[in-house]
């Protein structure tokens, strides 16, 4: 039985590192999509992807693990279903529950491993996020040029082009500066440009050989300026304070500040965690697998399952956070649900026997019959 239980534990591994492989390809494969629709929208500069690539996948990744957990836990019970693994067990007098111990002692480390990403790792890489991107928008308006890409000023009052970026005397070709204000609308075009930089720290765009159209739209009103040299003082972006996010704060934070969405935070952070040891228990029921059955019967129901208890952790977080439902109680409804379902499919489990055990009792007991029947024969022939 040892040995039995060994082979399984590295099962167990064996079949979370492929699901975990695969999970993974997917949430880095969607923050890729997104940040580079992000990207090529303007709002992203092409530099920053892989950096907040990074900081996405590690507040996703306590998701992943869960997942991860659960279903490597499925996979491998399924698989003794269906190639009549569980008919030695049963066999042998092991009941369902001894599967406990087994799965609790490979699903608590990554449990751990859960909690800590979700309380300390998730806030920090949200936070880094978000100091990320503020200096991102505190970039000044030529550190937004990007060659062959309409990129908007910080201030929306200005949209750029350049066809061809800057080469190695950090000169650009055919620029395009468009400028609105005060009714007015300012273009102009130029065949080359340049940054400049003063004594003083001024920063200067030098556009040379171009034009500069001034109008009011929807009127003929126009002029035309033709020019050697244009020069444009850049004003540097001052750098804003971040976004104050709940799921950028510490869990120290929210512990001292004690407010409703502070709580609300703590009741989804506090959930994750226990709803991946809950999870992985209740694999153990939901891997019966009928062989005779379609096989992925229970794969469906054990997601429907999750994305119930995720959902169901997400509302009690909203109504706390709302002041709509108390800090324990929503912090304890969801698992608690979670352990009646989880009692109610291992009393239907017990209570049910295995129709390989069925099969056997039903063999031996006509058996029993036709014994009795040749002796009831036996005992009529006799004289």
């Amino acid at each position: 039985m040892i040995i039995f239980r060994r082979a399984l534990q590295r099962e167990f591994v064996h079949a979370a590192g492929a699901v975990f492989i695969v999970l993974f390809a997917v949430l880095i494969t969607i923050v890729l999509i997104r940040l580079l629709g992000q990207a090529a929208g303007g709002r992203v500069p092409a530099d920053a992807v892989l950096a907040l690539i990074g900081f996405g996948s590690l507040t996703d990744l306590p998701i992943v693990l869960t997942l991860t957990v659960f279903l490597g836990i499925l996979l491998s019970l399924s698989r003794g279903y269906r190639d009549s693994e569980m008919v030695v067990w049963f066999s042998s007098g092991m009941p369902l529950t001894a599967w406990i111990a087994p799965v609790l002692r490979f699903a608590f480390p990554l449990t751990l491993l859960i909690g800590g990403m979700t309380l300390f790792l998730g806030p920090w890489a949200h936070q880094k996020s978000a100091e990320y991107r503020v200096q991102l928008e505190s970039r000044d308006d030529t550190q937004r040029i990007a060659p062959g890409v309409f990129r908007e000023s910080s201030g929306a009052r200005r949209v750029f082009f350049v066809e061809v970026g800057a080469g190695d005397d950090g000169r650009v070709s055919n620029v395009f500066v468009s400028e609105e204000g005060d009714d007015k609308l300012a273009v102009v075009v130029a065949s080359r440009g340049s940054l400049y930089t003063d004594e003083k720290g001024n920063r200067y765009v030098i556009l040379e050989h171009g034009r500069r159209y001034d109008g009011r739209p929807g009127t003929p009103e126009y002029r035309v300026m033709a020019f050697d040299r244009y020069q444009v003082r850049i004003e540097s972006s001052q750098q804003t304070a971040g976004p104050s996010k709940m799921r950028a704060k510490s869990t120290f934070e929210l512990f001292q500040e004690q407010d409703k969405r502070a709580l609300g935070e703590l009741v989804f952070r506090s959930g994750t965690p226990l709803a991946a040891l809950f999870l992985a228990l209740l694999a153990i029921p939901l891997s019966f697998v009928n062989p005779r059955a379609g096989r992925t019967n229970n794969l469906l129901l054990a997601i429907f399952i999750y994305l119930i208890y995720n959902n169901a952790i997400l509302v009690c977080q909203s109504w706390v956070s709302q002041g709509r439902m108390w800090f324990s109680l929503g912090l304890l409804l969801p698992h608690l649900l979670a352990l009646a379902l989880l009692a109610l499919l291992f009393y239907r489990r017990l209570a049910v026997t295995p129709f390989w055990r069925r099969r056997a009792a039903g063999s031996a007991s006509r058996g029993q019959d036709e014994a009795s029947g040749e002796e009831l024969k036996t005992e009529g022939k006799a004289p």
